[in-house]
């Protein structure tokens, strides 16, 4: 079924139930699947070309996450993030992104700080021109960069699978040309602060970074992006 074969890329029983689980996640924060679609293990087990038994395991991992839930002798359906959700996120990324921050002002490494240099004069670039898809596609590495210069691998982790949460969202409401350039410049000042080796600087700039971004969510467009389509 298509080209999405996932027997031929891997046979490893483990490794095939994660790129079975990531599949079906990435579908489901994309929007793909809405709130309350039943997910059925033989139609996905055929579209990704597996049998149910790894379908059958992402279901019990997602249920985990929160993002479906599995009815007994019914099936399993999808409870995504909400809004609520969205929130929540936000509030607890602020916090754990402002730590990040101030552990990256003792770990980071000078080629991470040197692609932070580069993210941020080509996020400029593209912000000035619009160039929205660019705009996001770089403000993701950036926090990608942040995560993996803490020297912690879980909090890297937490800040990761909450930033994967929200894309969707982010993505819709990141469109603006005034926000693009924003948001590049407290980029510029965390990096500073870091640079600096101010780890309170840098953890305050982060948790107001954060807190921004998610203010500019509701002002444009955070109920829409999370409407029917």
């Amino acid at each position: 079924m298509g080209s999405y074969d996932l027997k031929q890329e891997v046979t490893d029983k483990y490794s095939l139930r994660g790129r079975v689980f990531n599949k079906i996640r990435e579908d489901i924060l994309s929007g793909k699947y809405k709130e309350n679609d039943e997910l059925k293990e033989i139609a996905i087990g055929e579209e990704l070309g597996v049998s149910r038994t790894p379908v059958r395991e992402a279901f019990r991992q997602l249920e985990l996450e929160g993002l479906i839930q599995i009815v007994p002798n019914k099936g399993a359906y999808v409870t995504g993030i909400t809004i609520e959700d969205v929130k929540d996120i936000y509030m607890i990324r602020s916090k754990l992104e402002g730590l990040c921050a101030a552990w990256a002002c003792e770990h980071i490494t000078d080629e991470q700080l040197e692609e932070m240099e580069e993210n941020i004069y080509l996020a400029k670039f593209h912000a000035e021109r619009g160039h929205f898809e660019q705009m996001a596609e770089l403000d993701s590495r950036f926090h990608e960069i942040l995560y993996e210069s803490c020297n912690s691998k879980m909090l890297e982790h937490l800040l990761k699978d909450f930033h994967q949460y929200v894309q969707r969202v982010r993505k819709k409401t990141l469109s603006t040309t005034e926000r693009g350039i924003a948001s590049n410049h407290e980029h510029q000042m965390i990096m500073e602060a870091i640079k600096a080796k101010n780890p309170e600087e840098a953890e305050r700039l982060a948790t107001v970074h954060i807190n921004n971004a998610y203010k500019n969510m509701v002002k444009n467009g955070l109920k829409e992006a999370y409407s029917n389509e």
